[in-house]
């Protein structure tokens, strides 16, 4: 597969040929920056990880330009920090025996572009090759722009497939926002309480993150636990680490449906359990002219 950028890579930690690499592939988790798979994805990477039936691969959308920096990175340019990232994330990727890595190196504000379309047909071609049977991607209540728009972008380039083409399933994870606030019933749980050197390992590797002034090794870690904890309040936990996801495969089974429709109902389902249970412990009146 040629990719379309110069400075694109496809990395292949175990050196098997590229074609051998990209079909064994049944996890394909497609993110916006360098570390946002190991953030968001770790519950699909460990249930690969080892196994020779299932294999994880990763797709990094943009370049790693503009990420915030400080230490020892804060003089570093956008071209260094880049090359930095791009190693950074073929370190997780050998770490986590990924099938294969993929970096685009498509700058931000190029994915944002909804006029541009060839950041959709590279990802198109990119599944239609890898044929995996579950897409991973951001989720659309995410409230960083890039994060956002790749996931568009995913959704759009899996409608353009045939539908025997197209992946089984499609889930949206938690980076720059929580899922937690679904109602459990949409909530997907992924058991993320396996292998948790591997889980500390895989964030790690993102010195010029953690160093450079993000504690996303320690954030992430905490909001597994917390997911784990909270999860329900009348039972013991079942897991010690887990992360949310959404279903979102009604997109890519129904190419009319509205994606801001579809999001949207889920928040206004929020909304409505909200106000139920507030008002099974209030006086009617008392709820008079607040909703």
């Amino acid at each position: 597969m040629k990719l379309n950028q110069p400075e694109a890579v496809l990395f292949i930690p175990d050196g098997q040929v590229q074609d051998h690499a990209l079909c064994r592939t049944t996890e394909l988790c497609i993110a916006a920056h360098q570390d946002d798979i190991e953030i968001m994805a770790y519950g699909p990477i460990v249930s690969c990880y080892g196994r020779e039936d299932r294999w994880f691969t990763g797709v990094v959308v943009t370049d790693g330009a503009g990420s915030p920096r400080s230490g020892v990175y804060a003089n570093y340019t956008d071209e260094e920090m880049k090359k930095i990232r791009v190693q950074e994330q073929m370190e997780a990727a050998t770490i986590g025996k990924y099938a294969a890595q993929f970096l685009l190196a498509y700058p931000s504000s190029f994915v944002k572009d909804a006029k541009n379309d060839l950041v959709i047909k590279e990802l198109a071609e990119l599944i239609e090759i890898c044929n995996p049977e579950v897409v991973y991607t951001h989720n659309f209540a995410d409230k960083h722009d890039t994060h956002v728009a790749v996931a568009l972008r995913v959704i759009a380039a899996i409608r353009m497939l045939s539908k025997e083409k197209r992946p089984k399933k499609v889930y949206s994870l938690e980076v720059w926002r929580g899922l937690d606030w679904l109602c459990d019933e949409d909530k997907t749980v992924f058991d993320t309480s396996s292998h948790r050197n591997l889980a500390a390992a895989l964030l790690g590797v993102y010195d010029s993150q953690i160093a450079g002034g993000k504690r996303y090794d320690l954030a992430v870690l905490g909001r597994r636990a917390a997911n784990a904890t909270f999860s329900a309040d009348h039972a013991t936990d079942d897991s010690d680490s887990m992360s949310y996801g959404l279903d979102i495969t009604p997109l890519i089974e129904n190419d009319s449906l509205d994606i801001t429709d579809f999001t949207v109902n889920f928040i206004l389902k929020f909304k409505s359990d909200v106000i139920n249970r507030i008002a099974s412990f209030t006086t009617p009146n008392r709820l008079d002219g607040i909703f």
